[in-house]
């Protein structure tokens, strides 16, 4: 991959350096904090090469696979440190509450799981190794490793306070500084002692691998170092702001934030503890069973809090990486399965290597290649992660490692106490294959034939010399490309066509062709022909605006449709009342390959009225 253009590309299609707030990475994705989410070319991003996918819900949410890192770098390159304090690095689209929430947490918790699953992972291995005899369990090397595997968990509290300060854009070292007060080892010895703060007792609370608690700090910390930061005088502020941020923050924290943050803790620990003993197996089969809808809009990463606050309470985590494993493993054994039974040379190799992919713990390539757009094998995703999850949840398989579950992860289900969790670890794997796997060969079939097979691949030797004659998928008056009112569309840079001011809200497939792309706001989509033409349905201007109120799409990306299908319905008084245009545009984008005929324009024109020709280039020789 050619990996500066990637990452130029990119920002070319999000708004610019100048529309990021806040980007960061996991294992496959690129997450983007926006200021104006408006800006963003998704049809643009999808067609990059290199990008597996694209997601906008919380986050603009980049799937590039095993090379997200690079990209990564690349991108840093080219807009430096994002993550500043600025008054002007802050997202100025209007999101909701639920929305600015996940968004919060996922940009704190996500960039901890390196730190964690690398810690995690030293001590499985060492565990491990202690039962191969290979290290001495009572000796120092053991116990000097184990440390190291250990202390990522232990000062959690202030790993979470560097992430949250970057988040609100405040000093990540002073935050961190307020913090690692509070597991002092002479604050710990402080607390055991019952003593007091301006005449208050303070609680006996050990802050070690707490979460709860450094977060309601830091979110404290950052009015009081803002506020300071705005009204001291500038010749002091370098040393005034931090000291003045201490002295009070960490009283503070010490009082009532701590412990308010400890006792919620413990609250909402016990709260999925009481849930998981009550429902396990139901809960784990059942989040395995919705983790591919979950992944593919991000909104795994909400899991994180919990799993991060259990594994730092209890050393083990018996829900998240449980279900995980099962639904990791379904989907590899579901894409080994569609290798061996489709004909489709394309999709053979895109399932055999997201199967691989997905074996050892990355998701996204079957996700987005083969599971989402296959309801079969989706089906079977699902079934074999119910199957699977429900089977860890019943045996209470337990998780020592925050990591995406896989072969080379196997580890993480090692527990020195318990010698048979690993090989229960090892039967949820087996059982989550096996059954995606079987399911998957036994149902998938090939949706088109060899010659649609081709068209699909975007190639051109399959384009067939005939005309083919479109009906107009909506009833309306017709207009001419040019009347269309708004410069991209009329001046024929999206494509050929025309425009159709519709009568009813109801948009149909005007021939046949398999669904190629769907808006993520369902204002639109585009249809690809057996000859190789792609049709896009636009409707409205600017509707984008309304994030697909008064839209339903009723169909998915894959299908294959015929004449008269329904494809949108959608309600053309919402979008009058918002003052937009309901005009329904229709084009060939890639017009450069065929004869573009227009009819009936400036004519009232229904389902069954052709509205445009479309005919292949005859290329000459050489061509």
């Amino acid at each position: 991959m050619d990996y500066q253009k990637i990452a130029v590309t990119i920002l070319d299609n999000i708004g610019g350096k100048s529309n990021i707030a806040h980007l960061e990475h996991c294992a496959t994705r690129l997450r983007f904090t926006l200021k104006d989410d408006n800006l963003i070319n998704l049809p643009a991003l999808e067609k990059i090469e290199g990008v597996i996918g694209v997601r906008q819900n919380v986050q603009c949410q980049i799937i590039i696979g095993n090379d997200v890192f690079e990209v990564y770098n690349e991108i840093i390159k080219l807009i430096g440190n994002t993550n500043v304090n600025s008054a002007n690095n802050q997202p100025n689209s209007k999101k909701k509450i639920s929305a600015i929430l996940l968004d919060f947490l996922v940009s704190i918790f996500q960039p901890l799981i390196p730190a964690i699953a690398g810690g995690g992972l030293l001590k499985s291995f060492v565990i491990l190794f202690a039962m191969l005899g290979l290290i001495d369990e009572n000796g120092s090397n053991y116990k000097i490793l184990q440390l190291i595997g250990s202390a990522p968990l232990y000062f959690l509290p202030i790993l979470v306070a560097f992430t949250t300060a970057n988040k609100l854009k405040v000093n990540p070292l002073v935050a961190a500084s307020a913090v690692s007060t509070l597991i002092l080892p002479d604050m710990v010895v402080l607390l055991k002692n019952d003593s007091t703060l301006f005449f208050l007792p303070l609680e006996n609370i050990n802050y070690a691998f707490q979460i709860f608690p450094a977060i309601l700090t830091i979110l404290f910390y950052s009015v009081v170092e803002k506020f300071f930061t705005k009204y001291s005088f500038k010749v002091i502020r370098l040393f005034f702001v931090p000291m003045m941020s201490l002295v009070i923050t960490v009283p503070v924290s010490l009082l009532l934030l701590g412990p308010l943050g400890y006792n919620a803790g413990v609250i909402f620990s016990k709260f999925i503890i009481f849930f998981y003993t009550h429902f396990s197996w139901i809960t784990t089969g059942l989040l395995a069973a919705v983790l591919p809808f979950m992944v593919v809009a991000g909104m795994h990463k909400a899991m994180l809090p919990y799993a991060i606050d259990a594994m730092g309470k209890t050393g083990c985590e018996m829900l998240y990486m449980p279900a995980s494993l099962a639904h990791n493993i379904a989907e590899s054994g579901a894409c080994f399965g569609v290798s061996i039974k489709t004909k489709n040379s394309k999709l053979k190799s895109v399932a055999l290597s997201a199967g691989i992919s997905a074996l050892f713990g990355i998701t996204e390539p079957a996700l987005y290649g083969v599971t989402i757009v296959n309801k079969k094998i989706l089906y079977s995703v699902m079934t074999a992660g119910l199957i699977g999850g429900a089977f860890a949840g019943i045996i209470l398989l337990k998780a020592f490692v925050l990591v995406g579950p896989g072969l080379a992860s196997m580890t993480m289900y090692i527990d020195k106490d318990n010698a048979m969790n690993i090989v229960w670890a090892f039967v949820t794997f087996g059982i989550s294959f096996l059954v995606a796997f079987i399911l998957s060969a036994i149902f998938f079939t090939d949706s088109i034939d060899a010659d649609d097979e081709n068209s699909i691949n975007n190639t051109k030797n399959t384009i067939k010399d005939e005309a083919v004659g479109i009906r107009s998928p909506i009833s309306g008056k017709a207009i001419p490309i040019h009347d269309i009112n708004d410069n991209v569309f009329s001046t024929g840079i999206v494509g050929q066509g025309l425009g159709i001011i519709p009568k009813e809200g109801i948009l149909k497939s005007p021939c046949k062709g398999v669904i190629s792309m769907i808006f993520h706001t369902k204002h639109a989509l585009s249809i690809k022909l057996n000859n190789g033409a792609d049709l896009l349905f636009h409707i409205g201007i600017d509707t984008v605006k309304l994030d697909g109120d008064g839209f339903e799409t009723l169909v998915n990306v894959g299908d294959i449709v015929d004449i008269g299908d329904d494809l949108i319905k959608f309600d053309i008084n919402n979008i009058k009342n918002h003052q937009l245009d309901p005009t329904v545009i229709f084009l060939v984008t890639n017009p450069d390959d065929y004869t573009i005929s227009t009819f009936n324009e400036n004519k009232q024109v229904t389902n069954d009225d052709i509205v445009l020709e479309i005919k292949p280039k005859i290329l000459s020789k050489g061509e």
